[in-house]
């Protein structure tokens, strides 16, 4: 499964897809990216005159790079699994914010399989700015159900 194929079957769209490339895919894990538009929605709260990107927010860009990016390829490699209609529940999260993420910032993703069973996925996850400073990391858990 391409990287674009990937992106394009995510239950996401504008202005809540996380995810603008995938670059690395395998087996055991996957590294994607996405840059947080100064325009977006929750900057005009979060913080006044001092915008900051929502921890919720990050964490939602991790998992939809870290579980539901990865458990999709995960899933192509299997015979006869129809991902068109597939269903997401995150289970657990358990994630630490070291660094800010203002807007306009590039972010990088990269997850490694913890374990795949059952279409239960768990992942290691962290987040680097472009300067590769660490501004997140933890624990995803999630359903996917095709």
């Amino acid at each position: 499964m391409k990287s674009s194929e990937i992106i394009a079957k995510l239950p996401y769209q504008d202005p809540f897809l996380y995810v603008k490339t995938i670059d690395e895919v395998s087996e055991t894990s996957i590294k994607g990216s996405y840059t947080f538009k100064a325009s977006s929605w929750f900057y005009k709260g979060h913080f006044k005159n001092n915008p900051v990107t929502p921890g919720v927010i990050l964490t939602e860009c991790a998992a939809q790079i870290g579980l539901a990016s990865f458990g999709l390829y995960l899933l192509s490699q299997e015979k006869n699994i129809n991902l068109d209609d597939m269903k997401l529940a995150m289970t657990s999260t358990h994630v630490e914010f070291i660094k800010p993420v203002l807007p306009g910032d590039k972010v990088i993703v990269e997850a490694e399989k913890m374990y795949f069973r059952f279409n239960k996925l768990k992942s290691s996850v962290k987040m680097y700015d472009l300067t590769g400073d660490l501004v997140l990391q933890g624990e995803l858990a999630g359903v996917i159900l095709p």
